[in-house]
This record gives C-alpha cells, sequence and structure tokens, in this order.
C-alpha cells in the first residue's frame, strides 16, 4: 500500500545513474570516519575534566565551558585531561609552584625543565589550537583562576564548527533525500534536526558559562546530531546497494514510457 504520492521531481537511489550512487557511497564513507574520528576527539578532548577520564560527564561539561570556580587552569588540566601526560612527582612540582605563587626565580631551574620534557612537543606556541606554556609570562596566564574556555575562544571555536558542521549535514541530507522513507515529515524531521541541535549545541556552550544546566542542552544536542547522522547514514547505505525497489518507485518506473533514441 502505497501511503503517499511520490513528488515528480524525486529520484530514489534506484533511479541515479551507478557513477553517482559510488560517488554518494564515497563520500558516505569518508563523513563516516570523520564523525568516528571526531567522537574519538571529543572524548579525549573534554572527558577526565572532573578528575575522571573513563567518561564524559555532565560535569566535564560544565568545567569545560564555565571552569572549576576553583583552583587554576594549569591544576584543572592536570588533575583532568592531561593527568596521565607526566608523573605524579612532576605534576605535584609543577601544582606545587603555582600553589606558593608562581614565583619567577623558581620558573627556570624547577618548571621549565619538566616543560621542556613533557610539554612542548603540543604546547610551545606553534598551534593556535593548544594553549601555549612557552615561557614564564604565558605559564603566568595559566596559573590565573580557571574560568573555563575564553569568550573569544568560543568564537574562533564556534564558527569553525558552524561552517564545517554545516557543509557535513548538508552532504548527508542531499545524499539522504534520496532515500525513501515515509512519513515525508518523519524525513524532513530528521533532514533538519541536525542544524537545530547544532544551533543548539553552539548557544549553549556561552549560556552554560551563566548557568549551568546548559550543559544537559550541549550533551542533548550533540546526541541529536549524532543519531541523525547515523540514521541518515545507515538508510542511505542500505537503500544505495541492498535495499529491495520500493513499491511506489517500481509502479512509478513501470507507469513511464520507455526513451527513446
Amino acid at each position: 500500500m502505497i501511503d503517499s504520492p511520490v513528488h515528480r521531481l524525486y529520484h530514489h537511489f534506484s533511479e541515479l545513474p551507478a557513477s553517482l550512487r559510488v560517488m554518494y557511497t564515497a563520500v558516505l564513507l569518508m563523513l563516516g570516519m570523520g564523525y568516528l574520528f571526531a567522537i574519538v576527539y571529543l572524548f579525549h578532548n573534554y572527558s577526565g575534566k572532573d578528575g575522571n577520564s573513563a567518561s564524559l560527564s555532565y560535569d566535564d561539561v560544565v568545567i569545560a565551558y564555565s571552569g572549576t570556580g576553583k583552583g587554576s587552569r594549569l591544576e584543572a588540566a592536570l588533575r583532568g585531561s592531561m593527568s596521565v601526560m607526566l608523573p605524579f612527582e612532576e605534576r605535584d612540582v609543577l601544582l606545587g609552584w603555582v600553589k606558593d605563587g608562581a614565583d619567577r626565580a623558581r620558573f627556570e631551574p624547577e618548571v621549565r625543565p619538566i616543560l621542556d620534557r613533557r610539554c612542548m612537543a603540543c604546547h610551545d606556541g606553534s598551534n593556535p589550537n593548544l594553549v601555549n606554556l612557552n615561557g614564564f609570562d604565558n605559564m603566568l596566564k595559566v596559573t590565573e583562576q580557571d574560568t573555563g574556555a575564553g569568550f573569544f575562544t568560543l568564537v574562533r571555536v564556534s564558527h569553525i564548527h558552524m561552517f564545517g558542521l554545516t557543509f557535513v549535514f548538508f552532504l548527508m541530507g542531499t545524499i539522504f533525500s534520496h532515500a525513501y522513507v515515509r512519513p515525508v515529515w518523519f524525513k524532513c524531521t530528521v533532514m533538519a534536526l541536525p542544524f537545530i541541535s547544532l544551533a543548539l549545541d553552539i548557544s549553549s556552550w556561552y549560556f552554560t558559562k551563566l548557568f549551568h544546566p546548559f550543559a544537559g542542552v550541549v550533551i542533548v544536542s550533540g546526541a541529536v546530531m549524532g543519531l541523525s547522522f547515523a540514521y541518515m547514514w545507515f538508510v542511505s547505505m542500505y537503500q544505495l546497494w541492498f535495499a529491495k525497489l520500493p513499491a511506489a518507485i517500481a509502479q512509478r518506473s513501470e507507469s513511464r514510457t520507455p526513451d527513446v533514441g
């Protein structure tokens, strides 16, 4: 039974040229791999901020955007996601230096050698996305109270995410638009949800600094984006190569006049 007519401009995967289906498949594979790597990076970057690196929690998100409200940014990192990057005795030297006032006289003989061994490979200032720990003045900045990601850091990351993920979900939605999914309103909802979730996710980064429960919106929005991506990916891949031809498409194909020439 056909529950709704097929739009005259709609083309199912089976009606597309083989070359276009191969290209769609390649794009889906690359997007899928990219999304998996993004999830791994997200977990590594945010988990452990609350002291438990085994899971990504509500408190991790709160600390990431609004800070711990106590201690320094350096302490939050060394007790969280960076805790595995250096031995406990060296971590205690750094934390002791911060607790005693981050004295310049102790920086070169005590702190600098640890930074050179453990941190400079990534935090030498060459990567604008990582904290610069090169030199006393830069270290002094991370000894200030942990207030989470700064406003302009959020602005920089926001526009990257909005441009990048909008393009990703545009590609995914374009491919998924050829899938046969009923009812149509459900298909449209699945395609629209990632964009709505993206707007809620990024705006909640800022709101979390003001009101911590918005961290829950960040988590839910991210989950909805992931589920929408997974649904569109699997449905598209399945209908591209494995699913039976929908009855509505088969009926339309039979009623069409064959091409001549």
